[in-house]
């Protein structure tokens, strides 16, 4: 496995893993008929793989023979009551690589870079009910806060709780 920086020729690649993440790890959390619309293509052109902003998100990608298996974004804080916190904005592993080490190969990549960015503590946003997610964090130093909002991702509500950790 190679974790590098995603690129703007990743864009495809890393839509189809988010999706396929999307439609196994919340398929009895989000209705099936919006999980079965969801496509690659319509995705893609949200993401921006050129900037190397450091207030802009950073996208890293874990490939084998050219194919991406996963991928991680991280940022500052978009929360305003932990403005100096990082932010790990999402960590999506496509299902045919679960339990192969590549999640947490990412979330010690993103944090590493948080570091380097000169954050010391970090949060990410769960989604509510998603077990499997909460127990990865969790073995991997993240604790709940409890904070809970709503937010509308991809046209749909969704119920989050928030993380943090230090990093």
């Amino acid at each position: 496995m190679h974790l590098r920086p995603a690129q703007p020729e990743d864009a495809l690649a890393v839509a189809r893993v988010h999706v396929r993440s999307w439609q196994a790890a919340y398929r009895t959390l989000l209705p099936d008929d919006y999980l079965d619309q969801l496509r690659p293509e319509d995705r893609a052109p949200h993401y921006n793989f050129t900037t190397r902003d450091p207030q802009k998100p950073y996208t890293i990608v874990a490939a084998e023979e050219g194919i991406i298996q996963s991928f991680a974004t991280a940022a500052p804080s978009r929360d305003s009551d932990l403005r100096g916190h990082g932010e790990l904005y999402a960590l999506y592993v496509d299902p045919v690589y679960w339990n192969q080490g590549v999640g947490v190969a990412l979330i010690t990549a993103a944090r590493t870079y948080l570091v380097q960015s000169g954050f010391q503590q970090a949060l990410l946003w769960v989604l509510t009910g998603n077990l499997r997610a909460e127990r990865f964090y969790e073995r991997n130093g993240w604790t709940t806060d409890d904070h809970h909002r709503t937010v509308t991702l991809w046209g749909i509500d969704v119920e989050e709780v928030r993380y943090l950790s230090v990093l």
